[in-house]
């Protein structure tokens, strides 16, 4: 789909629903049709009726009038229906597949939650407004001109003429330079869109910090340019819109008149006459809905060129997945890689071979030239001061992020060949935030296994603390979390994404900070609890609480992206060190914890 229109890239998802959209075209061109019957009917009858007729010359069109004015208000509806249910298919995959492609971007330091949301909602709804307010009423706008010409044909081809021209100009002309005019303004305006959402998440949600570095006013000032900026351009797009529709009106002003003149030169009848000059206003101003559309699809074109490059990095991991999974299907038997599952007692060895990470290019390593075996069933712990490089360390575990140096491999397979899917079975577990969805306690767990049984759910649930919980509520199972578990508590959000790592059973598990906003008596049970649930998997925690790592077989203290110290417990509290030092301020601050508790 390289170099492919947007349009094409985006409209290729919506094949699978093809069918309803074009039932949603043929609903909204019967639905015109149907209004530019009525109109022509009501014309006719009221000048005939001004002459005072017999009411049997008149009872079909009156009957008519009422069929035309219900059958519009129930295709309408209909189509409406119809095109918001086919829509909101295609937007739905549209969404889920724009999810997956920022879900599998490596992180940068450029990279801003505002804008991954503004491509999340504002452009995947230029993909709907494509569909409801682009494709489906300019098809009906173009099958009514057509039907509009041809039935004033059938009263006077030369008023059909006529009309055609101002069809021509309202539906094509006006269109294209509608399309040319705003063009150049909306290519902009979905970027700045994207930027501004991004100023906002960064104004709300960093406030704190940028107001400790005395950033405050500055990041004002950027938002605020940046806002007047879209204010000017929605602006020009606005007036530029109104010159447009102003030229609009002018044009059914003239056609009107043309195919009346032409009428009356023709000479039909008085009757007749009317019918083709109300008839010719309401087919040119149906045609206008092309401009309208025409204005949108060039406003739109920012957002879907977002939406189509996104879709297809998506196709291209789709298609890399697939290939690597066929492969492995054929060596799945020699392969421990592809072949590990769940419960695969088999485990495959992962090692880091002087791996080196930088997020901006001339600063320094995030890591620096570390090394790391991890053969089946090892315990290691990762300890260090904030901003060490843990999170970063555990990133490049998972393949989140790839190392700028060094390798990544899985029984000396490099872990970039290894697909997504065997991936994750490979290598997952509960990382820094993560993710509490609003649903049900059951839901959120069954996203690490969705065939998990209640047993499954019963053990991980138990192993990280939260089953007693769970029983207590009186929904069980079903007990909603709210969104981000604002319903719960932190120490229960932190349970439930435990359980959910620990029920996902990977063959390399990694925890970061799994005991976070325990107390220390609770947070010593569900670590030994949790450790004991891995079983023989790979166990990386990562923890700035040193209390219960003597358990683990190594032990590395990172510092500015190096492991400046490396063995089991008993060795680095002994050894003069960060760990040493740290190991015996926090017995002094949890004995003077315990005291207080007591």
């Amino acid at each position: 789909m390289t170099g492919a229109p947007p349009e094409r890239t985006v409209l290729s998802l919506a094949r699978p629903y093809l069918g309803r959209l074009v039932g949603a075209g043929l609903l909204a061109a019967a639905t015109e049709a149907a209004a530019l019957a009525l109109m022509a009917t009501a014309v006719w009858l009221l000048i005939t009726a001004a002459g005072r007729p017999p009411l049997d010359a008149v009872t079909v069109a009156i009957v008519g009038v009422r069929a035309l004015a219900i059958s519009r208000g129930v295709l309408r509806y209909t189509e409406r229906l119809a095109g918001h249910d086919a829509t909101l298919r295609v937007v739905t995959d549209v969404r889920f597949r724009i999810f997956t492609a920022l879900a599998a971007r490596r992180p940068t330091a450029e990279d801003r939650s505002g804008d991954a949301l503004s491509r999340l909602v504002s452009d995947v709804e230029a993909v709907q407004d494509l569909l409801l307010r682009v494709l489906v009423p300019g098809a009906a706008a173009a099958t009514v001109a057509v039907l509009a010409v041809a039935g004033a044909a059938t009263v006077s081809p030369a008023a059909a003429l006529a009309l055609a021209a101002g069809l021509a100009v309202a539906g094509a002309g006006l269109p294209a330079v509608a399309a040319l005019l705003t063009r150049r303004t909306a290519d902009r305006v979905a970027p700045l869109r994207g930027e501004l959402a991004a100023d906002g998440a960064d104004l709300i949600h960093g406030a704190a910090d940028l107001a400790a570095f005395g950033g405050t006013a500055a990041a004002l000032r950027r938002s605020t340019r940046r806002a007047r900026e879209l204010a000017r351009l929605e602006r020009r797009l606005a007036a530029t819109g109104w010159a447009v529709d102003g030229v609009g009106v002018l044009v059914a002003g003239l056609t009107v008149a043309a195919v009346t003149v032409a009428a009356l030169r023709a000479g039909v009848g008085g009757v007749l006459v009317g019918v083709l000059a109300v008839g010719a206003l309401a087919a040119v101003e149906m045609s206008l809905a092309l401009v309208a559309a025409a204005r949108q699809w060039a406003q739109l074109r920012g957002g879907l060129r977002r939406v189509a490059d996104l879709l297809t990095e998506a196709a291209r991991a789709e298609t890399g997945q697939a290939e690597t999974g066929q492969a492995e299907t054929g060596r799945a038997a020699a392969d421990p890689v592809g072949a590990t599952t769940a419960d695969d007692r088999r485990r495959p060895t992962m090692v880091l071979d002087g791996v080196t990470v930088r997020y901006r290019a001339g600063t320094s390593p995030a890591l620096d030239r570390v090394d790391l075996s991890l053969p089946p069933g090892r315990r290691i712990a990762v300890v260090g001061p904030s901003g060490a490089g843990k999170s970063t360390l555990l990133g490049v575990l998972t393949g989140a992020v790839p190392p700028d140096g060094g390798r990544v491999t899985v029984d000396e397979v490099d872990l970039t060949d290894v697909p997504a899917g065997a991936r994750h079975r490979l290598v997952s577990g509960l990382l820094a935030e993560a993710y509490v969805f609003n649903a049900t306690v059951r839901d959120n767990l069954l996203l690490a296994r969705p065939a998990a049984t209640d047993d499954d759910l019963a053990a991980a649930a138990a192993a990280a603390g939260l089953f007693d919980w769970v029983r207590e509520q009186p929904d069980g199972w079903q007990t909603l979390v709210g969104a981000a578990g604002s319903r719960i508590s932190g120490g229960q959000r932190q349970r439930l994404a435990l359980a959910r790592a620990l029920l996902a059973g990977p063959s390399v598990l990694v925890l970061d900070e799994p005991t976070e906003g325990l107390d220390p008596a609770s947070a010593d049970t569900v670590l030994a609890s949790a450790l004991a649930a891995a079983d023989d998997r790979t166990v990386v925690l990562v923890t700035h609480r040193l209390t219960g790592l003597e358990s683990m077989d190594e032990i590395l203290v990172l510092d500015a992206g190096r492991i400046v110290q490396r063995g089991d417990h008993a060795e680095l509290t002994g050894r003069p060190g960060w760990y040493q030092e740290q190991w015996i301020m926090q017995r002094a601050a949890e004995q003077g914890y315990l005291t207080a508790a007591n």
